[in-house]
Parts: structure tokens; C-alpha cells; sequence
């Protein structure tokens, strides 16, 4: 008896252990054939966070892709290190939303002279030694803004221009743009400030302008967190009820929901392009051509229009 209650033992620990390799040799099966590495600058900007939602939310739709997300948290150095990790790794393809053109490019550069497909997102590199460029055109978008603020504001004003990082492509592009926009105006940009994307910075800089004029008419941010800072900004003084804030991104829960909720006066969409960065990336694995810039269409959001989608902005 006791010989048999040991065999039993024996019999049900075997069956355990061959139960539990199974599911570890089924838990690391792989139908993907290509590995594609993304490198997203950081993670700190909802909008930055959709995009990586929408890369995930694509690729997953594919067995025979794997996406690999590193996360740069707004260091410069740090990314050129993924981007050099993803290149010694020999991954199939890149996909880079880039800190900064000047630094990342010549490890941009270093991949695709490797035989190493690039997919460059939302920020540009310098050069064209890279496979792909897909992203919205940031200048059309600011000029749209400042034509859509000359209008609202009748030709005249105070404005306040918070930036993003002025070291980014996106940000020099959104701020000539809007210059262009009020161009002949008689606009008065009474205070600007580099708020590097960031919510409570742009927050910081509007306190600064409250207690320097007694008169602002609108808020010009180059994303929509830096509109809504300098909206909490306001609110905190009590006087966010004279003050117009326009932002860009355009998020549904965010942008276009302080769109509104009346926060915001207008938002300009930033597409993330996410969905079409897998969308050109099979294409490339699979030995198509894709087009070396791929331009997204932007829409603005307003009181009037929210409702029905907003209204694409003109060619």
C-alpha cells in the first residue's frame, strides 16, 4: 500500500510538471516572422501615449509582426542608445518618434545604411537617410491656427504664444507657421515661452503673463496640454472667462473634450499616425515601395463643429 501511495505521488507530480512545460512552451510561441523596434521620445504627453496605443492597437491586428516599445523619457542620449540596441539586435524594422532632429540623425542615418528600414514619426530628422517620413505638416497647421485666430479676434489683440520644444521640428514648424497665419495683423504677441510640451510648465508661464498683463484676448499653445495650463492658470486668478486658449493635438479625451466642455476655443488636430506607421511598415517588409513622405490630414475642432466631426483643413 504504502509502494502505491508513492507511485501515486509520483504519477500526479509528472503530470504537473508536464502540465506547466506545456504552458511555458505555449506561452513563448511566436507566429511572428519580422520584429519591428519603436523608439517613442517619451511617454510623459497623452498624445504621445495614444500614438503608442495606435502602433499597438495596428500591429496587434497582424500575427506576423512583433513590436518592441522602448520608451526614451525625454533624453536625447537615451534614444540613440535604443536606436543603436534595435540596430545591434537586427530587427527587421524601426520605427522612431525622434527626442530631436540635429542628435538623432546620424543614428537614423547608421540603420538605414545597415539595410535597416526607418520609419521616422512625427518629428523629422535631418537629410533623407531614412525610409519613410510619415506626419502632419506642422507649418499648415500653426498658419491655419493664426488665420483662425486673426478671425476670431477681428483682426486684432493681445496673444500669448506658448511653444513646445523649440528644438523640435514640430515646434519651430507650428511657431512660423502662426506667423505667417497672423501675418499683417494687428496682432500684439505680448509674451511667448518655450513650455517643452509639458502641461505644468505651460501652467507656470501663464502665471507669469497674469501677473505681468492686465489684458490678454487669447492663448496660442503648440499642444493642447499647454492650452489647458495656461486655461487652470487662469481659472486660479478668475479670469479665465476673458481669455480665449486655442491648442493642437486634438485628442478625443482630450482636446476635443475641452472643445466641449467650452475650455478650449478651438483645437487643431495632430494626427499620431500610429495606424499608418503599420501600415507602411508591412508594406516595406513585404518588399513594396512606399512614398518617402507620407503627409496626414488635420481637421480643427470648435464650438460650432465638434459635434459633426470638425472641418478638414484646406489644401
Amino acid at each position: 500500500m504504502r509502494d502505491l501511495a508513492k507511485q501515486l505521488v509520483m504519477l500526479v507530480l509528472v503530470a504537473a510538471l508536464c502540465l506547466t512545460g506545456c504552458g511555458k512552451k505555449e506561452d513563448t510561441s511566436s507566429t511572428a516572422k519580422w520584429t519591428i523596434g519603436m523608439s517613442q521620445c517619451n511617454l510623459g504627453e497623452p498624445w504621445r501615449v495614444q500614438m503608442n496605443a495606435d502602433v499597438r492597437n495596428a500591429a496587434d491586428q497582424h500575427d506576423d509582426i512583433k513590436v518592441i516599445f522602448k520608451d526614451a523619457q525625454n533624453d536625447t542620449l537615451k534614444q540613440r542608445s535604443q536606436m543603436e540596441e534595435f540596430i545591434s539586435a537586427g530587427v527587421d524594422l524601426i520605427i522612431v518618434s525622434p527626442k530631436e532632429a540635429v542628435p538623432l540623425t546620424p543614428v537614423v542615418a547608421q540603420a538605414y545604411q545597415k539595410g535597416i528600414p526607418v520609419i521616422v514619426l512625427d518629428r523629422r530628422v535631418l537629410g533623407e537617410k531614412y525610409t519613410c517620413f510619415i506626419g502632419a505638416d506642422n507649418k499648415k497647421i500653426g498658419k491655419a491656427a493664426g488665420q483662425w485666430i486673426v478671425e476670431k479676434l477681428g483682426g486684432k489683440g493681445t496673444v500669448i504664444e506658448l511653444k513646445g520644444l523649440m528644438t523640435s521640428t514640430p515646434g519651430q514648424d507650428r511657431h512660423t507657421g502662426f506667423r505667417e497665419g497672423i501675418k499683417g495683423a494687428n496682432l500684439e504677441i505680448i509674451f511667448e515661452a518655450d513650455m517643452k510640451w509639458l502641461e505644468p510648465n505651460a501652467r507656470k508661464e501663464m502665471e507669469s503673463a497674469l501677473a505681468r498683463f492686465e489684458t490678454i484676448d487669447l492663448v496660442y499653445a503648440h499642444n493642447d496640454p499647454g492650452a489647458h495650463g495656461a486655461y487652470l492658470a487662469a481659472k486660479a486668478a478668475g479670469r479665465e472667462k476673458e481669455i480665449m486658449f486655442v491648442g493642437i493635438d486634438a485628442l478625443s479625451q482630450e482636446g476635443r473634450a475641452y472643445v466641449a466642455q467650452g475650455v478650449l476655443a478651438a483645437s487643431f488636430e495632430y494626427p499620431t499616425g500610429g495606424k499608418k506607421a503599420i501600415e507602411a511598415a508591412l508594406e516595406i517588409l513585404n518588399g513594396q515601395t512606399v512614398e518617402k513622405e507620407i503627409v496626414l490630414d488635420s481637421r480643427v475642432f470648435t464650438e460650432e463643429n465638434i459635434n459633426d466631426g470638425g472641418e478638414l483643413l484646406g489644401q
